[in-house]
C-alpha cells in the first residue's frame, strides 16, 4: 500500500488581500500600528482621526508606500453625524469594510470625588458611546462580508479598575458587555467580535504618567515590563485573518501576566 505523503502548504504571504480595514485613532499610538500591520498583510486601510490631520496622512503614505489602497478619515466618533459623514468617505473612496477595529479612547484621570460630570461625560462619549456609533455606521458592512470582523480594543483597567480612572474603567468595562453581545447577534452571518484588552503599553499615553507611578504599576506585572505596541497588534492580525473565524466573543488578555 502506497505511503500518503502530507505536504504542508505554504503560508499566504498576505493574508489579508482583498480586504479592507478601518482603524478608529489610528493616526498615533497602538492604532497607527495596528494600521500598518494590517496593511503590512495585505489589506487596505482607512485611518481615522479627529484632530492629527499630519500625522493621518503620514500613515496613510507609508501604507501607499507599502502598495496598499489608505485613505484618511477625519471624524469626531463621539458625534455621530461626524461618523456617518466618515463611513460614506470610507464607502466612496474603498467601498464596503470587512473590519471594523474600535480603537479611539481618551483619559481623563481623576479621583472619583473630584471627578467632574464633563470628565465623565467626555470619556464616556468618546471610548463607550464612540464605539456604538462607528459599528452602527458600519454595522451592514460587516455584517454581510465574508469576512466580517468586529474588534474592540479594551484595557486591563476595564477588568481591574485602576485609582483615578473611574470613568475610563467604566467605558473599557462596558466593551466586553458589548462585544459579547453583538458576536451572539451576528454570529448567523458568520461575522465575528472580539475584545482585546491590552495591559500597559508603551504610548504617549503611558509616557505621561509620573515614574513613581510607573515603578508602582511595574510591581504588579509578572514579567516585569510594560507592552509594546508589536505584542499587541499579532493578535489583532490573527482576529482579522482566516484562522480566527471559529473564535467569538471573547476577552483576550496581553498584559503581561496581570491578575484580573
Amino acid at each position: 500500500m502506497a505511503e500518503t505523503v502530507q505536504r504542508l502548504e505554504p503560508l499566504e504571504r498576505r493574508p489579508l488581500t482583498d480586504r479592507t480595514c478601518l482603524v478608529t485613532g489610528s493616526s498615533r499610538g497602538i492604532g497607527r500600528e495596528i494600521a500598518f500591520e494590517l496593511a503590512r498583510c495585505g489589506a487596505d486601510v482607512a485611518v481615522n482621526y479627529r484632530s492629527s490631520d499630519a500625522q493621518a496622512r503620514e500613515v496613510t503614505e507609508i501604507i501607499e508606500e507599502n502598495g496598499e489602497k489608505a485613505v484618511p478619515v477625519q471624524a469626531d466618533i463621539s458625534e455621530p453625524a461626524q461618523v456617518e459623514r466618515m463611513a460614506q468617505k470610507v464607502h466612496d473612496e474603498l467601498g464596503a469594510i470587512d473590519v471594523l477595529v474600535n480603537n479611539a479612547g481618551i483619559t481623563i484621570d481623576r479621583t472619583f470625588e473630584e471627578m467632574s460630570y464633563d470628565d465623565w461625560r467626555t470619556v464616556i462619549d468618546v471610548n463607550l458611546n464612540g464605539t456604538f456609533n462607528c459599528t452602527k455606521a458600519f454595522y451592514d458592512d460587516i455584517k454581510t462580508s465574508d469576512n466580517g470582523r468586529l474588534i474592540n480594543i479594551s484595557s486591563v483597567v476595564g477588568q481591574q479598575g485602576n485609582y483615578g480612572q473611574a470613568n475610563y474603567a467604566t467605558s473599557k468595562g462596558g466593551l466586553f458587555a458589548f462585544t459579547r453581545t453583538l458576536s451572539l447577534e451576528l454570529a448567523s452571518h458568520g461575522t465575528t467580535a472580539n475584545c482585546v484588552a491590552p495591559g500597559f503599553t508603551e504610548t504617549d499615553m503611558l509616557e505621561k504618567v509620573p515614574e513613581r507611578v510607573r515603578n508602582k504599576i511595574l510591581e504588579d506585572i509578572p514579567l516585569d515590563r510594560f507592552a509594546t505596541t508589536e505584542d499587541i497588534v499579532g493578535m489583532i492580525r490573527f482576529l482579522t485573518g482566516d484562522q480566527a473565524e471559529y473564535m467569538t466573543g471573547q476577552v483576550i488578555g496581553i498584559n503581561g501576566g496581570m491578575e484580573w
